[in-house]
């Protein structure tokens, strides 16, 4: 039976006098795809950077595979396996496709990006950048600018960077945001396949972006949990229906 590698209890995020996530309480299970979801104000974002430490919560605890990692910052969890999407984002626009899953790689060499070192030093990581890129379906595009690409291959690419980190988890936060429809079946489909040996928790906006891909989805709405389950479980809910599809689809 899975376990759970990412769980909450009792975050809470206040902002002054403002309550932006209130009494939230996760589990996310190994090897799944977890979506979190709400309407525009639900506290998705703030929620989501509570979890990738880019914010300090106001009470409450989370642990990744058994460890308590709230006091920690974000580059310690990445370390240990825990890997925002577009947390390298920077897609650098002079750079190639495979010029910047190959700086994302150099990680490896700790920390060290050697931009001074010569092209043949750097060369010996063009094998593994291509077979990310592969992965993302940039094969093509490994000899052109990250500028010149469309922006929902921009986004494929900086997915590309995150894997080069080996993320055991990797969180996405509103991987489709902006797309047009054609490039959002494309990532759709990419997430799919990015599941392999790892598990996916995701930020989105659009339920019917989850609906054939999460596991599991949690319905966030005025900071708290609104509902929990499957596609089906939490579509037919009338508290959902009405806080979130009744606002998208009135």
């Amino acid at each position: 039976m899975a376990e759970a590698v990412l769980e909450t209890t009792g975050l809470t995020k206040i902002f002054n006098s403002f309550t932006a996530v209130s009494d939230v309480s996760l589990r996310v299970m190994a090897g799944s795809i977890h979506a979190l979801i709400g309407p525009n104000g639900a506290g998705k974002t703030t929620c989501f950077n509570l979890l990738t430490k880019f914010l300090q919560p106001s009470a409450g605890t989370i642990r990744y595979k058994g460890e308590d990692i709230t006091g920690l910052k974000p580059a310690e969890v990445a370390r240990r396996g825990m890997v925002r999407s577009f947390q390298i984002s920077a897609v650098f626009g002079h750079l190639t496709a495979l010029e910047n899953v190959r700086v994302a790689l150099q990680r490896a060499r700790g920390g060290n990006f050697d931009f001074w070192r010569s092209d043949a030093v750097l060369r010996r990581f063009n094998d593994r950048a291509r077979e990310l890129l592969a992965a993302v379906g940039l094969t093509d595009a490994a000899q052109i600018p990250a500028a010149e690409l469309s922006y929902g291959r921009k986004r494929a690419l900086e997915i590309a960077t995150t894997l080069a980190l080996e993320p055991e988890l990797m969180l996405l936060d509103e991987p489709t945001a902006g797309m047009t429809e054609t490039d959002v079946a494309r990532i759709v489909e990419l997430i799919k396949t990015l599941r392999a040996g790892r598990t996916i928790l995701m930020v989105e906006h659009n339920l019917s972006v989850v609906s054939g891909l999460s596991d599991r989805i949690t319905v966030l709405t005025r900071g708290k949990i609104l509902a929990e389950g499957d596609y089906q479980t939490v579509s037919r809910n009338p508290d959902v229906i009405t806080a979130y599809l009744g606002t998208d689809h009135a």
